[in-house]
Formats: C-alpha cells, structure tokens, sequence
C-alpha cells in the first residue's frame, strides 16, 4: 500500500494508473476507519481496478465550537487497518496544502445545503461539497463510494456530480452497524457508557416507522407522533430534528407515496455528542 500525501503526487499518480488502464474507486473518509469504512473500500474494490481511501479531517466542514480539535486522529492505526484490507493508496494531504492562505473558491448546493442538519450547521455542507470536488479533481476517480447514513451528504454530492456534469459515479452504500442497531460512526468513541446504552433506541425509532409504513400507515403527522412518542422517553439523548421528506429537493412530505427519507440527528445529555441516522423507504437514493 501506497501512502501518499501531497495532491500533485496523487494527481500524477491517477495519471500513471488511468494511462496503464486502470480504474480507479475512491472512498473518502476523515479517518478513525471502522467496518463502515472498511465496507465501503470493498464496494470500492468491487467497482474498480485500484482503490484509494482519503484520510483528511476537513477544516471547512466544522463551525465554531464544533469538535474540530478533539476530532480523533488516529493516523496509524488507519494506515494498517486500510492496507490490512487490500487498500491500494492511502491519500492523506495537510490542511495547508489542500486550503492555502490564498485559497479562496467554495462549493455550495444552496437549495440542498440549508436542510435538515444544514439549519444547526449552516456552513458544514458548504465545506464537504467543497472538499468532495478537490478531492475528485486530485484522485480522478472513475466512481466514489459514501454511506447511507451521511444519507443529506450523499444527495447533496450527487446533484453535486449531476449539476456540475462531472465524471465520477456516485456509489451510495448501506449504512453499517453495531450489534444492537447504532449505526456505525467516528463520533461514537465519545458516548458515555449510559449514553450507549440507550442511543440504541434512535434506530429502534426508524425500524418502528419503516414498520408502519410496510403496515399501510404513510401519513406522516401519524408515523411522527408514533416515533416521537419513543423519542421523548429517551433519558440520555435529545432530538434536534424528526422528519420525513423526499429525496430529491429535501422537502417535507404530508405523506409517503414516494421514495423518502426518515432521518433524525440526536444530541447526547452528558458527552454532548451528536448522531444522525436515517432509513430509506418506497425507494432508494
């Protein structure tokens, strides 16, 4: 495996493999790898020929106050898990090369952007857009792989690919998770051990609204008053937002008669951490 850090390095060296015939299927990530990475470097492997995982916590998808510095780092470890599972290339820039104290260009998805988690992070969408297309233009990959549980993320990068007309397929992959349900993140490693006790209980909720809907029940006040009635039990956790809306403008919805998103973000009482999960139903995005 390859450990590669500055962008023209990557740049020339996409360059040599796509010359020799190579395919290539990047999975970008902000490290502290765990098996929903590792799942999605094999549907990596899967698609392409070579496959690169970005390790690069991103600056500009952080606002104030947010974890940016407490972010875990765990570089090493990453590398060894990565090349322990067939990893190609490792491609790891620094901050200052990937923003220079000139750099001045953002990407936005305005109409998608300011949803859902975009209202209590108004600029975190801005910085992964923005991002994303860096490391598009370094890596050139011929497809990305990302998860359903970045599942806003996931379509904002998709009109992402579709608006600018680049040339990259988007690969979206099922969400990975604990043994008991909680869908698989970085952010866990903060929970106090009563917080991940019940956190649980957030993708209990989804599995209940998936369930009434299969049931017959598509209007959404009603399967929001059922989820929410859960929700509010909850001791160690709160709800910044429930809701139900299409996949394709992000709005809500009176009632399922389409593809829709039910997705949640959750903040914890003591550790102050916060989740989001989701699940997809009469669809797929």
């Amino acid at each position: 495996m390859k450990v590669v850090s500055q962008p023209d390095e990557m740049k020339n060296l996409s360059r040599t493999l796509q010359r020799s015939g190579a395919s290539i299927g990047l999975v970008p990530t902000m490290g502290a790898l765990h098996d929903g990475h590792l799942s999605l470097l094999k549907r990596a492997q899967k698609l392409c020929d070579t496959s690169v995982i970005s390790i690069f916590v991103n600056p500009a998808q952080f606002g104030p106050g947010e974890d940016l510095a407490q972010y875990p780092r765990p570089f090493e470890k990453d590398c060894e898990l990565a090349e322990k599972n067939g990893c190609d290339i490792v491609f790891a820039p620094q901050p200052a090369d990937m923003y220079p104290s000139s750099y001045q260009t953002l990407v936005e998805v305005e109409a998608l952007g300011g949803k859902l988690c975009g209202r209590s992070r108004p600029t975190h969408f801005r910085g992964v857009a923005t991002v994303v297309l860096k490391l598009f233009n370094i890596v050139m990959p011929q497809a990305a792989v990302f998860g359903q549980k970045d599942a806003q993320q996931a379509i904002i990068l998709k009109r992402m690919v579709r608006d600018l007309n680049l040339s990259v397929r988007m690969e979206i992959a099922p969400t990975v998770r604990e043994s008991d349900g909680l869908a698989m993140s970085s952010r866990n490693a903060y929970l106090t051990e009563r917080e991940r006790f019940e956190v649980p209980h957030i993708y209990q909720g989804l599995q209940y609204a998936g369930e009434l809907y299969d049931k017959g029940e598509h209007n959404v006040a009603r399967l929001r008053t059922a989820v929410m009635d859960l929700y509010n039990a909850a001791q160690t956790f709160t709800v910044e937002y429930f809701e139900m809306v299409d996949t394709e403008r992000l709005e809500p919805v009176e009632a399922i008669d389409a593809t829709t998103l039910i997705a949640g973000a959750f903040c914890t009482e003591s550790s102050h951490t916060r989740l989001i999960d989701n699940i997809i139903v009469g669809g797929a995005i």
